[in-house]
C-alpha cells in the first residue's frame, strides 16, 4: 500500500479482537490515519493463522507490533516465542513495517528473518525511563539500536516534566536515522505535536472517544493542527499552564496562522516550573507564550523587560521572545480586553435606554471582584485605572488583603461575599476557577446575592455559558461571558506573537463556532 503524503499519522490499535481491530481500522482511516499499528499483544488469537487473517484483511498500511515487556502479555505463556512467531509471518507477508523491541531484534533468530525480508521496514524501539534522558544517553541507544540493521528507530520515553522533552527535540534535529519520539504522559504531548519541525518520522494520534495521554486525537491532527504545515523555521507558540486541558487557543492561534500565512504553530504546554521551563527552552524556535493559570503572576520574574502595565498590575499573560537579541518580553491584554468587554456591555445597554457619556461606565461603580489571581488583578488595575471602588474576595484573605492594598480598594473575608450588598448596580467579577470545568455546576455567589448586580462578567469560558451568568441572567442583569475576553486577549496575543494585525472577523468567527 502506497501513502499519499510525506508526514505520516499513525494510530495504535490495542484490541482484543480481530473484529474489534477491523472495525477500529476503518475509524481510524476516516478520521484521516495514514497506518495503524496493530498491537497483537493485546490480541487474543489460538493460532498465529488468525494473525494472517487479520494482516490480509487490513485496509490500510500498517506496523506490526508484538510488546514482550507489557501489561497485555503478563500470564500469556511463553511471550518471546508468540512473538517471533508473529513477527516473522509480518516480514513474509511483506508488511509496511514492522516493529520489535531493542531486545528481540538482537536475537540471532530475529536477525536472519530481517536479512531476507522484501520491502519491510523495520523498526526497533526501546522504553526509556528513569527522569529526564541526557544527549549521551539517546545517543548511545540510537546508535546500538542502528546496528541491528533497522531502518527506523523509535524511543518511548516517561515524562515526568515537559522540560524532560528538551533533549528528545535535540536528538531529532541531530540524528542521521529516521527517529520515532512517543513521550508518555500529558505532559509529552507535544512530542507528537511538534516532532514535524524537529524531524520526526511520524506522529501518532488517538481514535475520537479513545483518548491516550500523550497523544493527540486524529480529529485534532487534521482540523487544528495539520502537521504537514510544518517545517524547520515554524515558530513555536504554546499556551504554558495547569491544568491545560480546557484550553481553545490552539483551535484559534492555529487556524488564524494559516489564515495570515504566518509560519507558527500554537500548542498547549502542561507546566509545572515555570522558572524551570524558560531556563530549558531558550531556542528562538519557541518564540512565545500565552501564560495560564497559576502562572500568571510567577512568569513576571522569568521576563527580561515587562511593559509598564503588566508590571503595575503584577501579572504577564503573554510572553514574546525578541527576534533580535532572544530576550523575554512580558506584556498583559487581559486587563484591557475584560475591561472593555465589561464597558461596552454597559454601554450598549445605555445606548438603548437612550444615555450617552463619554467617560467610562465603569467609573463611580462599586466593582465585586472574586479572585485575587493574575487574571484578578488585572481585573483590579482595571477598575480602579477607570475610576471604580473595588472590593476584592478570595479564599486566601492575605492575597485579597494584597491586591486591595496595590489597588486602594477594600478586601472582605470570602465567607461574606453572598451577604455583601451596600447597593444595588454593582458590577461582579469572577476571576476564579468556580465554575470552570469539569466543575460547570459550581458558582462562586448565589443566585439570591446576585439582584444586587446591574453586570455580571465570568472568566471562567469552558463552559461558555456558565452557572453565575446563567442565574445573573435570571435575575435580570447584564452577562459578559469569558469567551468575549478570550477573544479581545487572544487578538492582543496574535498581534505580539507576529508583529502584524489579527484577523478579527476571522477569529472572532472561529471562536464562536467552537464554543
Amino acid at each position: 500500500m502506497a501513502f499519499k503524503r510525506n508526514l505520516l499519522v499513525c494510530t495504535p490499535l490495542e484490541c482484543e479482537t480481530m473484529e474489534e481491530i477491523l472495525a477500529s481500522m476503518e475509524k481510524a482511516k476516516t478520521e484521516g490515519a495514514d497506518l495503524v499499528e496493530l498491537c497483537l499483544d493485546s490480541m487474543s488469537f489460538y493460532h498465529v493463522s488468525e494473525v494472517e487473517k487479520l494482516i490480509k484483511q487490513r485496509t490500510l498500511p500498517a506496523i506490526v507490533s508484538y510488546r514482550l515487556k507489557s501489561s497485555r502479555t503478563s500470564g500469556k505463556g511463553d511471550c518471546k516465542t508468540t512473538c517471533l512467531q508473529v513477527l516473522r509471518l509480518a516480514l513474509e507477508l511483506d508488511v509496511e513495517f514492522v516493529e520489535m523491541d531493542f531486545e528481540v531484534a538482537s536475537d540471532i533468530g530475529m536477525a536472519e528473518c530481517m536479512y531476507k525480508r522484501a520491502n519491510t521496514k523495520i523498526i526497533v524501539s526501546s522504553y526509556v525511563n528513569g527522569g529526564k534522558p541526557s544527549n549521551e544517553k539517546l545517543g548511545h541507544l540510537i546508535a546500538c539500536m542502528q546496528s541491528t540493521g533497522a531502518d527506523v528507530m523509535k524511543l518511548v520515553i516517561d515524562v515526568d516534566y515537559i522540560t524532560d522533552l528538551a533533549p528528545v527535540f535535540q536528538m531529532l534535529t541531530h540524528c542521521q536515522v529516521p527517529l520515532i519520539i512517543i513521550a508518555v504522559g500529558s505532559r509529552g504531548l507535544i512530542s507528537q505535536l511538534l516532532g514535524p519541525k524537529f524531524g520526526g518520522f511520524l506522529v501518532y494520534g488517538s481514535l475520537d472517544g479513545k483518548s491516550i495521554p500523550g497523544l493527540p486525537t486524529l480529529v485534532s491532527l487534521k482540523h487544528v493542527y495539520k502537521l504537514e504545515y510544518l517545517n524547520a523555521d515554524t515558530k513555536v507558540f504554546g499556551l504554558i499552564s495547569n491544568p491545560v486541558g480546557h484550553s481553545k487557543g490552539p483551535v484559534l492561534h492555529n487556524p488564524a496562522f494559516r489564515h495570515t500565512g504566518y509560519n507558527g504553530i500554537y500548542v498547549p504546554m502542561l507546566v509545572d516550573d515555570v522558572k524551570e521551563f524558560f531556563r530549558t527552552y531558550t531556542g528562538t524556535d519557541f518564540a512565545g507564550f500565552s501564560v495560564g493559570i497559576p502562572h500568571k503572576e510567577a512568569a513576571v520574574g522569568c521576563c527580561d523587560e515587562v511593559h509598564p502595565l503588566a508590571k503595575s498590575i503584577g501579572a504577564v499573560n503573554t510572553i514574546v521572545r525578541r527576534p533580535i537579541d532572544g530576550k523575554l518580553i512580558g506584556y498583559n491584554t487581559d486587563c484591557e480586553a475584560c475591561i472593555t468587554a465589561i464597558e461596552d456591555a454597559l454601554r450598549e445597554r445605555r445606548f438603548v435606554n437612550g444615555e450617552a457619556c463619554d467617560a467610562s461606565p465603569i467609573a463611580g461603580k462599586t466593582f465585586v471582584l472574586v479572585g485575587a489571581g493574575g487574571a484578578g488583578r488585572a481585573l483590579a488595575f482595571g477598575a480602579k485605572n477607570r475610576g471604580a471602588q473595588v472590593i476584592i474576595f478570595n479564599r486566601n484573605y492575605e492575597r485579597a488583603k494584597a491586591l486591595a492594598d496595590a489597588v486602594s480598594g477594600e478586601a472582605l473575608p470570602y465567607e461574606c461575599l453572598n451577604t455583601f450588598s451596600p447597593q444595588k448596580g454593582m458590577i461582579l467579577a469572577n476571576a476564579s476557577a468556580v465554575g470552570m470545568e469539569p466543575n460547570p455546576d459550581q458558582t462562586p455567589v448565589s443566585k439570591e446575592a446576585l439582584r444586587a448586580y446591574e453586570l455580571v462578567f465570568d472568566a471562567v469560558y469552558t463552559p461558555r455559558n456558565t452557572r453565575l451568568l446563567q442565574e445573573a441572567a435570571e435575575v435580570g442583569a447584564i452577562v459578559v461571558s469569558g469567551v468575549e475576553m478570550f477573544i479581545r486577549q487572544a487578538l492582543g496575543q496574535f498581534r505580539l506573537f507576529t508583529g502584524g494585525l489579527a484577523p478579527e472577523d476571522f477569529m472572532r468567527k472561529l471562536v464562536l463556532e467552537q464554543f
